[in-house]
């Protein structure tokens, strides 16, 4: 054989191998949603929410622990009070009220038979600016910056983390075939501007080696951000090499960054940095406004808000990132103030459900396989 025809052939076998490896590790992407108050959801709405998630494919659901009085988005909805009613409670057992993580470690069990993992919100900037405990406590920026608020904070984290589920018997922290991850604040920080954020992410690399240091690195449970206000914001270059953090979140509803040639620099910036990457909320208004600021408007005709929908979620999927919509309801929409929400009987429900489907057929920039139920 000549030796030119042994190297053509031997380039071709190396570019053989090349596709054949990137196509073993290449993986189809994922869609999930979010209910910040599902814990508050009875049995039948519970039933209905987690089967609509399942016929659209969804794979991941968000929620958060907090407290919740009244209902929520048309939903009615058993209340439940914080973690911390009253206080931070700083490791005192008597001081914690737990119906909230007992409320979901039945939903959790619901939501395993139907294909579904959780991810586990432990606190939101909505609750202390609100004045919850901390709030009252620390306030909205001496709470990120202050040593005993850390302190304080990251005993709730150990709390949650080491809450024991009343029927499988095991804490959470091992309960990898039901929680997919778990984050330590929702959208930390975002009322106190993007300089803040930039400031103060130590903030949030600390959080994740508080949860980390209770989980173990084989624990196959996530460590995540929860998010920020936009691209840039939500994708701190702290973050990128913070070791405790498995995955980046990213929020967004800016219709100019719902576009794959907006998300592609942050999905090679995380691929570099060893990172995973979700387009963690996004949604597409109701209203005729722009899509990031919709408080309230004139109805968007079905046909244009379902485009949008198809449209900004293919955009997601072709740069490769997994993604969870804000939010599936289990009842009909009311329209309220900043209405991104879609119930499984509204008209534009067919629109998201055939985007989740799509999702799962997509192929991902990053392998979330091992970490999802089949």
């Amino acid at each position: 054989m000549a030796p030119s025809m042994s190297k053509s052939i031997l380039s071709l076998w190396a570019v053989f191998l090349l596709f054949s490896l990137q196509a073993v590790q290449a993986a189809n992407s994922f869609a999930g949603s979010n209910l910040y108050y599902a814990a508050g959801l009875n049995a039948d709405d519970t039933t209905t929410l987690l089967t609509g998630l399942q016929s659209a494919g969804m794979k991941v659901l968000r929620v958060w622990i907090g407290g919740q009085s009244t209902s929520q988005k048309g939903t009615d909805i058993n209340p439940f009070n914080d973690l911390e009613p009253n206080s931070p409670c700083n490791g005192d057992t008597s001081c914690y009220d737990d119906t909230v993580l007992e409320r979901l470690d039945d939903f959790m069990v619901a939501a395993n038979s139907h294909g579904i993992k959780l991810l586990l919100t432990m606190h939101s900037w909505n609750a202390l600016s609100s004045n919850d405990a901390y709030g009252k406590m620390y306030g909205k920026q001496k709470f990120y910056t202050d040593s005993d608020a850390q302190a304080s904070f990251d005993t709730r984290l150990v709390h949650i983390l080491n809450h024991v589920h009343k029927s499988l018997g095991k804490p959470w922290k091992e309960l990898s075939d039901y929680i997919f991850a778990f984050e330590a604040e929702n959208e930390a920080m975002i009322g106190n501007g993007a300089s803040f954020v930039g400031a103060n992410t130590a903030w949030q690399c600390d959080r994740a080696g508080t949860i980390k240091g209770q989980l173990g690195n084989s624990s196959g449970i996530l460590v995540t951000t929860g998010g920020e206000s936009f691209l840039s914001e939500s994708v701190q270059s702290a973050w990128l090499s913070c070791d405790a953090l498995d995955v980046i979140a990213i929020h967004t509803y800016g219709a100019d960054e719902l576009t794959t040639s907006a998300l592609t620099p942050y999905v090679q910036q995380a691929q570099s940095a060893g990172k995973k990457l979700i387009l963690e909320e996004w949604g597409a208004c109701y209203f005729d406004t722009s899509n990031n600021n919709c408080p309230t408007g004139d109805a968007l005709s079905t046909d244009t808000r379902n485009g949008n929908i198809l449209n900004w979620a293919e955009q997601i999927d072709n740069a490769g990132l997994p993604w969870m919509y804000w939010q599936v309801l289990p009842n009909a929409d009311p329209h309220g103030a900043w209405d991104y929400e879609v119930g499984l009987n509204d008209s534009s429900w067919s629109a998201l459900q055939q985007a989740a489907q799509a999702a799962a057929q997509a192929t991902a920039a990053f392998d979330f396989s091992a970490y999802l139920l089949p």
